[in-house]
């Protein structure tokens, strides 16, 4: 007899379940949580996770809480596009948060567009990210801005001969060297070598070698931290002596690991400081510390930021339509961040400060800001 109650009982679980389904605003997330840049992932993963669970302690979203459907594109090319059809199709998400390496965005980017779902990159500074589409937003400032901060800056620091070292497997990198190059030059600096590699490489004797005889000021270097402490350590085993300029590419525990005091003395830009003294910052890091056990990078304060904007967007819309959504982003003016004041611009990109921050003693020093 039993057996009889099994079917009503799994058609009211269907019910139940469909019903919970409908009380939850459901956000896709996609980061490099293992991999060649896990270290961003991660931090930019987690403090997603802390912005929505303070948003539901709050109350959540339209009186809903935010359910965060996570995936690991395992910093693998290819990975991401597959992840986005499956936050898509089959987890039915009314939004997608990610990723923070531009050449991930460009993978996902395209189908978010073509499925009419509002993406928001943390992280993604190459210009094409939001050429994409209307649906595609980025809470973080582009490579054309960093890399023109990066060559002012060498300019008053008074170098006049800089050589760039770029990862030809990032669109990050030969972006970010692209605009520093431009800047430099018509600005009275001379770039006496250029040289690449890829992701991956543990070698860079040839390079540094061809770099060191064309005796630069300055090097610049706009590629990862894990490559970049390999680097940091062999250009001085090999009398490399200049110091080393980069972009937010830099930031991270890893790479202090790894390049122990080899990269002191060198400069790089960022998005977030752990100096500045904005109670709304210091509350930030004294969560994320009591929540991780560690002081939040860049990333970490990006990704805390872009959860918190979409949430008042999606207040704004006053619904999970997508398209409502999307318009909400758009007018998005003065949202008060960790990483500074956000506002959009008509192409989805945000108006924000830089922060130029310099590497001594184990620790990231806050140096200066850099306006728009």
């Amino acid at each position: 007899m039993k057996h009889l109650f099994l079917p009503a009982f799994a058609a009211l679980f269907a019910v139940a379940t469909a019903a919970v389904a409908q009380e939850e605003i459901k956000i896709g997330v996609y980061a490099s949580l293992t991999g060649g840049q896990a270290s961003y992932g991660i931090s930019q993963n987690n403090a997603i996770v802390m912005g929505a669970e303070e948003i539901n302690k709050a109350g959540g979203v339209l009186g809903k809480p935010i359910k965060l459907v996570v995936e690991d594109d395992r910093s693998t090319p290819g990975e991401s596009a597959t992840i986005v059809r499956k936050l898509i199709s089959s987890d039915k998400v009314c939004a997608i948060l990610g990723e923070f390496a531009s050449s991930r965005s460009l993978e996902g980017g395209p189908i978010c567009q073509e499925s009419k779902i509002p993406m928001i990159s943390p992280g993604s500074t190459n210009p094409k990210v939001t050429e994409i589409g209307d649906y595609i937003f980025r809470t973080c400032f582009m490579d054309s801005f960093q890399g023109t901060v990066m060559a002012r800056f060498a300019l008053a620091k008074g170098y006049k001969k800089a050589a760039v070292l770029t990862d030809e497997k990032q669109d990050y990198s030969k972006g970010l060297a692209f605009y520093f190059k431009d800047y430099f030059t018509k600005n009275g600096g001379q770039i006496v070598k250029e040289q690449s590699y890829s992701s991956g490489d543990k070698d860079f004797r040839a390079q540094l070698t061809s770099i060191k005889g064309a005796k630069p000021d300055v090097i610049f270097l706009p590629g990862y931290y894990n490559e970049v402490a390999l680097i940091g350590g062999q250009a001085r085993r090999f009398g490399v002596k200049v110091p080393f300029l980069g972009g937010d590419g830099w930031e991270g525990d890893s790479l202090l690991k790894v390049a122990g005091n080899t990269l002191d003395g060198c400069y790089f830009s960022s998005h977030f400081s752990a100096d500045n003294q904005d109670p709304a910052v210091q509350d930030f890091i004294k969560n994320y510390q009591a929540k991780y056990n560690t002081v939040p990078d860049c990333q970490a304060a990006l990704g805390y930021d872009t959860v918190r904007l979409l949430a008042q967007a999606i207040t704004k819309a006053g619904s999970t339509d997508a398209a409502a959504i999307r318009d909400a982003i758009a007018g998005v003016k003065d949202f008060q961040g960790v990483t500074g004041k956000i506002s959009l611009d008509a192409n989805r990109n945000a108006s924000k400060p830089a922060v130029i921050q310099m590497i001594g003693e184990g620790h990231f020093k806050f140096v200066e800001n850099a306006q728009p």
